[in-house]
């Protein structure tokens, strides 16, 4: 069975996009492909993911089944980027232990043929070097300033969030978000919720 270098394993509720407020086991993967900045993406990353450790596949679902009590719930494949490391082997057994649905947050930069019930797709390069096709949502991380997406993964939800730093969510950012999706009706408001609610 394959190793995964994984960062960490929590329960909480999701934040952001289409599944925000549900309850879920985020397993968040160590490394990614990308360094986001905010002098050539437009926000700093703020998610700790080089640390790890090796965990199996029944690892995980191990620990995904203490961190949640036994709870019926989703799973959050995350990280860093998660579709570096994350095999079929490990959705399906997940999904044989009762997890669902399997969800995925990628940057889009490689395809996933996985078994997945989910994608969430956050873009931060540009749209030609994105290997991802379609995915159930796409989540466009913008600043004050910076154009409405125009994405080529075809998505059945499509979110603008303003960026948020070390002191949150700006006011100028926050508004030039709200006047994007007001100027262009495809898209909707998200942003990270779970920070405002004080959970992970």
């Amino acid at each position: 069975m394959s190793d995964f270098q994984v960062n960490e394993v929590f329960y909480s509720l999701q934040g952001e996009g289409a599944r925000a407020g549900s309850a879920n086991v985020f397993i968040r993967f160590s490394g990614c492909n990308l360094q986001c900045r905010r002098e050539t993406e437009g926000f700093d990353c703020d998610t700790e993911f080089i640390s790890g450790r090796p965990r199996s596949a029944d690892d995980l679902v191990v620990l995904a089944v203490a961190v949640s009590h036994g709870q019926n719930c989703g799973v959050i494949l995350t990280g860093g980027e998660p579709a570096l490391q994350v095999t079929r082997e490990l959705v399906t057994a997940l999904h044989e232990a009762a997890f669902a649905p399997i969800c995925i947050e990628t940057n889009g930069t490689r395809d996933l043929d996985l078994g997945l019930d989910w994608i969430s797709c956050s873009p931060k390069t540009a749209e030609h070097t994105l290997r991802l096709k379609t995915a159930d949502e796409l989540r466009y991380v913008r600043r004050a300033g910076m154009g409405i997406p125009r994405p080529s993964i075809k998505a059945t939800h499509h979110f603008i969030s303003p960026a948020c730093g070390p002191d949150g969510i700006g006011a100028e950012d926050l508004a030039w978000c709200i006047a994007l999706v007001k100027e262009n009706t495809l898209w909707r408001l998200s942003e990270q919720q779970h920070k405002r609610w004080g959970v992970r």
